[in-house]
């Protein structure tokens, strides 16, 4: 749990792999030969018990060599954090340059399974059920970590990060390790607590200016439906591909609509909504590309997965589809009553 101002410190040491095997498929991610040292961050923490600094790591030597400097090198480096005064409040850190390729994946229905448009099963399977991957996606990440070379993998979700331990040695032990960014419980920052996400992503692309990003998710959730077109717009040049699995047109359960007017006018090279792990494969990303012509997209730039199939963009009427989709809601919603 975190704690408010206090001070922090930290040893830091070369990392042969991360949590309990590493991850199936690698991280990509080198051992350095050298960089042991003691950090002390400045200051104390806020009185939510979070800090957010950048800190000096000194080239200092060890056994087999140095840290290798971030601007000379495409090379990700892995280092394991030990915070002094506790055995729990331990992680492994990556030294990411500044120019590359970076992943920056959602977890909930993308990676595993969890539902989270179905209430009751949602609960089972992130409180209750053992976490199981959604279909063959662990070795669509093992086939790209295995063939980009330096891919940097970041998990991003917004769970809160007290319950994220499970998300943790989840993706550790079924897909290439790599860094992750969850959701602080920060009530005095609305941007934090509102906006997590684009919050979380402008920070990524902020610290990255140089490095091109892979963003990948699913249509269930309607911060990914307006941030993910908004960072190709809001920073140019750094969206290589967007993937997103339409939930409501595999999934029975999905009864979400999802808006894709934030896609007009990208390039539908792009991005893709895709249905299976499979249709990712055979894709060239490092070079671009993004869409496989063989999937179709039926995207109408509006709001999407309405009730019987129906989009804005539809022959029925706009007040018709409010009060089809206000009766739907309300079906739900007495639903999920009984079910509490």
């Amino acid at each position: 749990m975190q704690q408010g101002n206090v001070n922090v410190s930290f040893n830091i040491e070369p990392a042969a792999s991360q949590g309990t095997d590493g991850g199936s498929s690698g991280s990509n991610a080198i051992t350095p030969g050298g960089g042991a040292q003691n950090i002390t961050l400045v200051g104390q923490t806020t009185s939510e018990g979070d800090y957010d600094q950048f800190l000096p790591i000194a080239n200092v030597s060890g056994p087999g060599g140095y840290l290798l400097p971030g601007n000379d090198t495409t090379a990700i480096q892995r280092l394991n954090v030990y915070a002094n005064g506790t055995d729990t409040g331990n992680a492994t850190s990556y030294l990411v340059p500044t120019a590359g390729l970076t992943i920056v994946s959602d977890i909930d229905d993308i990676l595993r399974i969890t539902q989270i448009y179905e209430p009751a099963q949602g609960l089972l399977n992130s409180f209750a059920k053992a976490y199981v991957p959604w279909m063959n996606m662990p070795d669509i990440y093992a086939n790209w970590s295995k063939s980009i070379p330096d891919f940097h993998f970041h998990y991003l979700t917004t769970t809160p990060e007290q319950v994220t331990r499970n998300y943790m040695d989840f993706i550790y032990k079924t897909y290439p390790g790599g860094s992750f960014d969850t959701r602080p419980l920060n009530f005095s920052d609305v941007s934090e607590t509102l906006s997590i996400r684009k919050f979380l992503l402008d920070k990524i692309f902020q610290t990255y200016p140089s490095r091109k990003f892979i963003l990948i998710a699913d249509t269930s959730n309607s911060d990914v439906m307006k941030d993910y077109p908004a960072m190709v717009t809001d920073y140019p040049g750094q969206v290589q591909c967007i993937f997103l699995r339409n939930t409501s047109a595999t999934d029975p359960g999905d009864k979400f609509p999802y808006d894709t007017s934030g896609f007009k006018g990208i390039n539908q090279n792009m991005y893709m909504f895709f249905l299976v792990p499979d249709d990712l494969t055979g894709l060239d990303i490092v070079n671009g590309q993004c869409y496989n012509a063989s999937i179709p997209q039926n995207v109408t730039f509006s709001e999407q997965g309405l009730p019987f199939g129906l989009s804005k963009k539809s022959a029925v009427g706009r007040l018709e589809v409010q009060w089809i989709w206000m009766a739907v809601w309300g079906m739900l919603f007495w639903g999920f009553l009984e079910w509490l």
